[in-house]
């Protein structure tokens, strides 16, 4: 190996053992060799040379180079072969592994322009990826329509990547730089955290202790995180956390030095406990990924992990096959607290002295794993004490044999040296292991929250259905389409068919000859609220408060921008037949949370009232005060619809009793002007208006309203109301 061998012609013998090994190894290649001699540049031309005429077809010879299209089974190309994927081998290989490794996959078929065009550019990137350690597959889709439909690709070809069991499609032109970057936007942002400084790199590598795992340090002369750096990082995120150094950054300088870091030859190191000093190094001009995997295989665990689930015990503590493999578990069971620390610290320094291949150290904090401690410390003289405990695994099910030391551990040089001297016992006797429990699985301790989980698979599902949404096939989707759009339709058509007909049937339906003929007379009154009483709607269906000086701001002067106060105006006596009223005429808009319903006594703020009514121009003339009639005039019925944050008002006038049209006042398109009665008799009299039929078509006028058609009346300000 030229990085063992300084000999110069050690590179050359390296790389000639290397291709032979890779020929032996591969039955095609071999096969190759035999028939064509050497497996370099030449091969490809002797076996096209070999190949220009084909087959001897009806007399004539058919040169199928000639239009540089495959058009039988027998031409594919055979650099294809290797990455054909079918529907199990999918399921049940590539999957599972898309959670170690992300898959460029292409989807082709015979008799496709296209996928020729795209060949050159596959195959370079294919190259290049897979030696970095991406999954390559093709699918033909002729042969494999099940997979095919599986993943989506219903045209070819299709380039699709697939990580963690999703998969993402490829919508851009095809050429290597956008190959290699949709690849890397497979991979989490959050993979290898950038160490730019002195201040960050004592933070990053002292996190060992939180994350359990192994720190990894790479200096590198690149500006941006290598893509091989990044797949590493994916590949053994749940062991190893990663860091980059950009050795030509300003400010590293003193960290490259602290390390004897060669600027000019990546450098990978990887931190375990004592974060001074790293625990191995490998350098090499050129970083490849089997360098790189032997590097951290071997390093993958602290000197003394704390066992925070099952997973990482069974692998620092397997199940032993024979009497060969045969490995002992040397386990603290110790607290978090101040008390503990020295007794971890021994043991660490005991651990690290005692380094073998047939023993593991490791650590379990007693109050987050109380199943575990009091399954090996049943006597009460370890309550509050750091003990260990010797075990070695007997089967999957939890049977473990094991040995507690007699005293609590306290890290002394006799409890070193008892130790000592019992794991050189175990070397040549078993059976000092001499008692059994089963163990129960370890709690996750650094498992996400229940909420955090749903959260990400939610966050998950919208994005997948996002995708879908645009880039799926949409002949796929249109059934899907079509039946939501008719569900809305149905919906939406029938509120809609509703709520005309309900303004319809109170706006449209004609007075009785009895309510012609009423008075204003008490018995009539108490005669209309009984004959009313049926259509008023629950009680808190329509929340009416009055407009005083104590809400006067927050109902009107303050209000939020877009909502609007729709003000009743009364009198003592009319209150409660035309509150009655309001409420059915308004009951179907009370679902818009942007109205407000109040009422106003003229009797207490006429005054106020006067002075909004003077902008409303021809909408209704205010007389003189100095008129007589001046006070006697009835304002009970009017409607105003104050929007508080823009200042203005819109203005509906009570319905007259013998309108046939129905005058809605100003603030509309409609016409103010008095109309005559049906029966062709004027109807000036004050007398003859009817309580009863003031608030007659004010739901056709808040219709009106939403629609923003009513005439709008705007002042300076708004009057204080005394």
């Amino acid at each position: 190996h030229p990085d063992k061998n300084k000999d110069p012609g050690a590179e050359d013998k390296f790389i000639q053992i290397s291709k032979a090994y890779e020929i032996l190894s591969n039955e095609e290649k071999r096969a190759n060799f035999d028939r064509y001699g050497d497996a370099g540049e030449s091969q490809g031309y002797s076996q096209h040379q070999h190949r220009q005429f084909h087959h001897f077809h009806e007399g004539f010879y058919f040169d199928e180079s000639f239009f540089h299209f495959p058009f039988n089974s027998e031409r594919r190309d055979t650099s294809d072969e290797k990455y054909l994927l079918h529907f199990s081998h999918y399921i049940n290989e590539v999957v599972p592994d898309s959670f170690k490794k992300p898959y460029l996959i292409k989807i082709t078929s015979d008799w496709c322009f296209s996928c020729i065009h795209i060949e050159p550019v596959w195959k370079e990137v294919a190259q290049e990826l897979e030696a970095l350690g991406v999954g390559i597959g093709v699918v033909h889709a002729g042969y494999e329509r099940r997979l095919a439909h599986h993943l989506g690709a219903h045209s070819t070809p299709s380039l699709l990547g697939l990580i963690n069991g999703r998969i993402t499609f490829f919508h851009n032109a095809v050429i290597r730089e956008n190959l290699w970057h949709f690849v890397e936007n497979l991979l989490p942002g959050n993979l290898v955290e950038k160490v730019c400084s002195n201040k960050n790199y004592v933070r990053f590598l002292s996190n060992w202790k939180k994350e359990n795992k192994p720190h990894v340090l790479l200096f590198d002369h690149m500006p941006v995180v290598p893509l091989l750096y990044k797949l590493t990082a994916f590949a053994y995120r749940d062991y190893l956390s990663f860091g980059y150094v950009y050795v030509g950054l300003q400010g590293t300088e003193e960290l490259s030095s602290q390390y004897n870091i060669n600027v000019y030859t990546p450098t990978m190191m990887i931190f375990k406990e004592n974060i001074d000093k790293p625990a191995d190094v490998v350098q090499a001009r050129d970083m490849k990924k089997q360098l790189i995997d032997d590097f951290l295989s071997q390093n993958k665990f602290l000197m003394v992990a704390r066992l925070t689930n099952q997973r990482l015990f069974q692998e620092l503590c397997p199940v032993k096959k024979s009497h060969r493999q045969r490995k002992h578990c040397v386990v603290l069971l110790t607290g978090e607290g101040e008390n503990f620390v020295k007794a971890y610290e021994e043991f660490l320094t005991f651990a690290v002295a005692n380094t073998k291949d047939t023993l593991k150290f490791m650590h379990v904090h007693k109050e987050r794993q109380l199943e575990f401690a009091d399954a090996l410390l049943m006597d009460e003289k370890y309550q509050g004490k750091s003990a260990v405990v010797i075990l070695e695994r007997r089967n999957n099910a939890g049977k473990i044999a094991y040995k507690t030391l007699e005293e609590a551990w306290q890290g002394s040089k006799e409890d070193s040296f008892i130790l000592l001297d019992i794991l050189d016992q175990l070397r040549t006797d078993p059976g000092l292991l001499s008692s059994e429990t089963v163990l129960t699985d370890l709690n996750d301790e650094l498992a996400p929250m229940f909420l955090i989980r749903w959260l990400y698979s939610t966050l998950d599902y919208i994005l997948d259905c996002w995708d879908s949404l645009f880039h799926s096939n949409w002949r796929e989707m249109m059934p899907l389409l079509s039946l939501l759009f008719s569900a809305l339709f149905i919906l939406f058509g029938t509120v809609i068919v509703q709520a005309f007909s309900d303004s319809s049937d109170s706006r449209d339906s004609p007075p009785s000859e009895k309510e012609e003929t009423a008075t204003k007379t008490e018995k009539n009154d108490a005669s209309f609220s009984k004959e009313s009483n049926s259509r008023i709607p629950k009680k808190g269906f329509v929340e009416v408060t009055e407009l005083t000086d104590i809400n006067y701001n927050s109902n009107l002067v303050r209000l939020r921008p877009g909502h609007m106060n729709v003000v009743l105006i009364l009198s003592n006596s009319t209150k409660t037949a035309l509150l009655q009223k309001f409420a059915l005429e308004v009951y179907t808009f009370t679902g818009s949370s942007s109205l407000h319903f109040s009422f106003l006594s003229l009797d207490k703020h006429r005054e106020w009232l006067e002075y909004l009514l003077e902008f409303a121009q021809d909408a209704a003339p205010i007389p003189n005060q100095y008129d007589k009639h001046f006070l006697e005039r009835d304002y009970t019925g009017y409607v105003l619809a104050l929007n508080g944050h823009k200042k203005y008002f819109c203005l509906f006038k009570p319905h007259r009793s013998g309108d046939e049209g129905g005058t809605l006042g100003s603030c509309e398109d409609y016409d103010s002007s008095l109309h005559t009665e049906a029966r062709g008799k004027p109807s000036c009299s004050p007398g003859s208006r009817s309580i009863k039929y003031k608030l007659h078509k004010l739901s056709f006028w808040m219709e009106h309203l939403l629609e923003g058609s009513l005439q709008r009346f705007y002042i300076p300000s708004w009057p204080t109301l005394d």
